[in-house]
This record gives structure tokens, C-alpha cells and sequence, in this order.
């Protein structure tokens, strides 16, 4: 009953109160796993170094991982955590937190935006619920901990397309758009081409297209402001596009288009191939705890696809959808801007969800997405973890349990709103307890965290100023070791590492380079101190991984 009385409280807020409460909402879902996670690879850990290394180089155009450039995506996020870093943290540390600041404002962004793009055209509580669905989904509060693009982008999207939105209710009778609309649909696309390319413009191309060949009428009643506006775009994007492209000499854009975008386009980029289907397939899962609305999702979308906020959100959704899903390279997060206009449906939907067979599929599939997290979260500890992980695994298992047989048996019983009111709180715990409590407890996954503990534990990390840098590293290259003992590591092999133990510099090496690395040592006459080792699995590439620490002897030390 008090969850249900909590969440009914809001179901009425006007002006800023609903965006607020979404945005809060979020904020919880996320920060678990936002201050108790390490850094983690590899996309994450790349993203954070290059911003750190534009701290300590003092140069904001060319973006570089170590001494390699790192031309795929355009600068707006390294900025973006640049002044986060610098505002709260210091680059020296090399805490991942203010890095990750970006991400976690975006996806409250997200859920905000979500509010205020629905308050056009449905109640303020089916508006509400909308942001509340979208803030406490897997998939958004899991981005929101990781300092990348996707966040950001996110937010960054749903509000471009939400202000679209307002416009376009407003020249359908609806609420009106307010001053702000036009302009805030400009620098949020301005924003998100510097953080991303161009995923904005297309998916805001592709529901405006489609809006316009279903209503062969303008899709706005009041002009948009395209002189100004693409002022505006030339004045955010232009002065870093101009200078990148000056200071590689064109290379950034070759990069970025030929190397990154275009082979995403034909083939299974970096591994990451998968058929038509998988990010559908995905999405019960992704979406939870909000799969149990799935189903009346479907029914809104088709039974009231002429109303002008089912339309928008078909437009948004559907579309873009296609096209990733045809695309054959295919992360989950592709499709997260999409999770918004899915939201809407899903919040809409409160009353479809009331027939029969929709609450029996939606239960059904709100039990299996529900049973399949509990049962990752005990798997997890169990393969992984030891007795000190099992409470922290049952807790989280329970939870998502939990979230999924009531939302079930609520919903099955007609109690729709109960049902949701009781599956989003469980199932955002449930998620805090697995980032914020289990996984970080899950040490043979974090490799590159306990290596700098012994480093750091032994005095042999650089910034502690006993021994001279870089700490050369043979056989293990992952991006968050680097990010964590600094700019400079040495990623090399065996020899690299005998070299910088005679050298009286410290070193880390990988079980299968023992063999070269002993047979460089007696080269080079070099006696080590072994400090410490540490054993587990390079999540990464699934290899199972042991990890020496090594210092030099002292009479070579300086």
C-alpha cells in the first residue's frame, strides 16, 4: 500500500515538479553502481583516459588514448567530463566518479525531458509515469554509471525530439509548446552532433519524415527557426570540427566515417554482429521492471495510432528502430534514445493493460525477464564470488524476485497501477544492490582495480613518487589499468617489462609472458622482487588471467 500511496501522491504534478521527480527517480536508480564501481572496460576506461589526458596536455581538439589517436567519436563528452573531472576531481587521482558525472546527468536528463514531451499530449500522470518507466529501466539506470556517450546522448535526444513533440501537440490542439521549445530543440541537437554524430539528426529526421508522409500537413504550426537554427549548430559544432580538422589534417573525419561509422554499417563491427531481432529480443529484459507493460504497449500503439501522441511516439520508435535493427553491428544501448517514446506507450497504456490477455502475457514476461536477473545475480556470485558475496547475491536475487512476482500477481489480479507501483521501487533496489553491492565484491573480475592496489600498496606507482614511471605492463593491455596507474604505462611484452625492471622501474606481467620475461631477465641480469599477484578473468576477452607485480631490485633503484 505505501509504495502504491508514494508513486499516487505524483501522479498529478504540473510545471517542473514531474520532470523533477523523474529526474530524482533516475538519480537513485543510478548512483549505486555510479560510486561503487571501478573503472571498467574497455569503452568506459578509453573515454576517461583520453578526457585525462586532455587534462594533463591542456589540448581540447585531438582526442588520444596514450601516444594513439582516437578518432571515432567527436569531442562533446570529453568536455563535458573535462569539466566535471576539473570541477569536482583532480586527474592525478584518477577517480572514475567525476568522469562519470556526465552520464548520470544525461539519463536524469533523459527521464526529464521524457515528462515534459508526454505533458503535451497525455495527462500529467500518464506523463509522469512515462519518466519514472524510462529512469528506472536496466538498460538507462545501467549507462547512467558508465562514463561514455550513451547517457548523454540519450538525454540529449529524448529532449530534441520531446520539444518536437510540445510543437507538434501544440499544432494539434494540445498543450501549448512554450518559448523555449524551439530553442531547446536546437542546442539539444547541436549538443548530441558533438557528443555523437549523427545518431540525433537521424533519428529526428527519420520520425519527422515519417510524421509528415502519415499527415501531409506541416508537422508544426509555428516556423522552427532553420535560419537561426543552423546558426546556432555552426556556432557549437564548427569551431572543434575546423580545428580537428586542421590539427589531423583531415584524419579525424576519415577515421570517424571510414573507420568507425561505415564498417558498423556493412558488417559485424569489432565483434559486436548480431541478426535482425536481438535488440527486440532484448528488450524485456532491458526494459525492465517496466516488461510488464509491454504487451499494453502493443495494444496503445495500435488502437490509438491516430491520436497525435501515439503517432509521435510510433514515429520516434519505429522507424529507427528498423534501421538498427538492421544495421548488422548491434549494442543494446543503440536503441536507448528509442526507450522514451516506448515509455510514453507503456504509461498510456495503464488502462489496456486491464484486458485479460494482455495482463497474461504481460505477466508472463515480466516473470521470465524478472527470474532471469535473480538467477544472473546468483550465477554471478557463485562463479565468481565467494562466501562474502552470497548475501549481497540472495538480496539482489530476492529483490528481482520480488519485483517480478508482485508486479505479476497485481497485475493479473487488475491492479495495474499497483502492480507498477510495486515492480519500479523493488526493481530499482534490486539493480542498486547488484552494481552497488555485488559486483564490486566480485574480485576475480577486477583485475586492473586489485593490480593497482598492489601497486599502490607497495609504493610503486608513479604518482607516489618513490620509483620512476612508467610501470611497463606485459601481457595485459586493458584501457582501465592505464587509467588507474596513469597516462604514461608501458603496454608492451616480456623484454619492455625486464627492460624497466633493470631500470629500476616496477612491472606488471601476464602469466603467459612468464616464460619470455624470465628468459629477458637473465639477459639483462636483473633479480626481481615479486610483490604480489592477482588472478581472475579479463571480462573482456574471457581469458582467464594471472597478473604479477613485480619491483626492481634495490640496487638499481634510484
Amino acid at each position: 500500500m505505501w509504495l502504491a500511496n508514494i508513486i499516487d501522491a505524483f501522479r498529478r504534478p504540473g510545471g517542473w515538479r514531474g520532470p523533477a521527480v523523474a529526474a530524482l527517480f533516475t538519480l537513485l536508480a543510478g548512483l549505486p553502481g555510479f560510486l561503487a564501481l571501478p573503472p571498467l572496460d574497455r569503452d568506459e576506461a578509453r573515454f576517461a583516459q583520453a578526457t585525462a589526458q586532455m587534462l594533463e596536455q591542456d589540448d581540447y581538439v585531438v582526442i588520444r588514448f596514450q601516444d594513439q589517436p582516437r578518432f571515432k567519436k567527436p569531442v562533446g563528452i570529453h568536455w563535458m567530463q573535462a569539466l566535471a573531472a576539473s570541477a569536482f576531481g583532480d586527474a592525478a587521482l584518477r577517480d572514475i566518479r567525476p568522469y562519470r558525472l556526465p552520464s548520470l546527468l544525461g539519463a536524469m536528463l533523459a527521464a526529464a525531458a521524457c515528462v515534459w514531451g508526454a505533458a503535451g499530449f497525455f495527462s500529467r500522470g500518464v506523463a509522469l509515469m512515462s519518466g519514472l518507466i524510462l529512469g528506472s529501466g536496466l538498460l538507462l539506470s545501467t549507462e547512467a554509471f558508465i562514463a561514455k556517450t550513451d547517457a548523454m546522448l540519450t538525454g540529449l535526444t529524448v529532449l530534441c525530439l520531446a520539444a518536437l513533440g510540445r510543437l507538434y501537440a501544440e499544432a494539434r490542439g494540445g498543450r501549448p509548446a512554450g518559448r523555449l521549445a524551439i530553442p531547446l530543440f536546437w542546442l539539444a541537437l547541436a549538443l548530441a552532433i558533438l557528443v555523437k554524430g549523427p545518431i540525433t539528426p537521424l533519428i529526428v529526421g527519420l520520425a519527422a519524415l515519417t510524421l509528415r508522409l502519415a499527415d501531409r500537413r506541416p508537422l508544426t504550426s509555428q516556423p522552427i527557426g532553420w535560419a537561426w537554427g543552423l546558426i546556432l549548430l555552426a556556432l557549437v559544432i564548427g569551431p572543434w570540427a575546423w580545428a580537428v580538422t586542421v590539427a589531423t589534417d583531415g584524419a579525424f573525419w576519415a577515421a570517424a566515417i571510414g573507420g568507425d561509422l561505415a564498417p558498423k554499417l556493412v558488417g559485424g563491427h569489432e565483434t559486436h554482429g548480431a541478426p535482425p531481432g536481438f535488440h527486440a529480443l532484448a528488450l524485456p529484459l532491458l526494459a525492465f521492471p517496466a516488461t510488464l507493460l509491454l504487451p499494453a504497449a502493443a495494444v496503445v500503439a495500435w488502437r490509438r495510432r491516430r491520436e497525435p501522441g501515439v503517432r509521435f511516439a510510433l514515429a520516434w520508435l519505429v522507424p529507427a528502430w528498423i534501421l538498427f535493427e538492421a544495421t548488422p553491428t548491434k549494442l543494446p544501448h543503440y536503441v536507448l534514445p528509442l526507450y522514451a517514446p516506448l515509455a510514453w506507450l507503456c504509461a498510456a497504456g495503464l488502462a489496456e493493460a486491464a484486458t485479460p490477455w494482455v495482463r497474461r502475457i504481460g505477466a508472463g514476461l515480466h516473470l521470465l525477464a524478472g527470474g532471469l536477473l535473480a538467477a544472473v545475480a546468483l550465477g554471478l556470485a557463485l562463479t565468481y564470488g565467494d562466501a562474502r558475496d552470497l548475501p549481497a547475491a540472495i538480496l539482489a536475487a530476492g529483490l528481482f524476485a520480488l519485483a517480478a512476482a508482485g508486479g505479476a500477481l497485481f497485475l493479473l489480479r487488475g491492479r495495474v497501477f499497483r502492480a507498477l507501483a510495486w515492480a519500479l521501487p523493488a526493481g530499482v533496489l534490486a539493480h542498486g544492490v547488484l552494481t552497488g553491492l555485488l559486483a564490486p565484491g566480485l574480485q576475480p573480475l577486477m583485475l586492473s582495480s586489485r593490480t593497482t592496489e598492489v601497486l599502490a600498496r607497495a609504493r610503486l606507482l608513479p604518482a607516489q613518487g618513490v620509483l620512476p614511471g612508467p610501470v611497463a605492463i606485459a601481457g595485459y593491455a586493458e584501457p582501465s589499468l592505464v587509467f588507474q596507474v596513469g597516462t604514461d604505462t608501458g603496454l608492451g611484452d616480456a623484454a619492455d617489462a625486464a627492460r624497466a625492471l633493470a631500470s629500476g622501474r616496477a612491472a606488471v606481467v601476464e602469466g603467459r609472458e612468464q616464460p619470455a620475461f624470465r628468459a629477458a631477465l637473465a639477459r639483462n641480469g636483473v633479480t626481481p622482487i615479486e610483490v604480489g599477484r592477482v588472478a581472475g578473468l579479463n571480462y573482456s576477452n574471457g581469458d582467464a588471467t594471472e597478473l604479477t607485480v613485480y619491483a626492481p631490485p634495490p640496487e638499481v633503484r634510484p
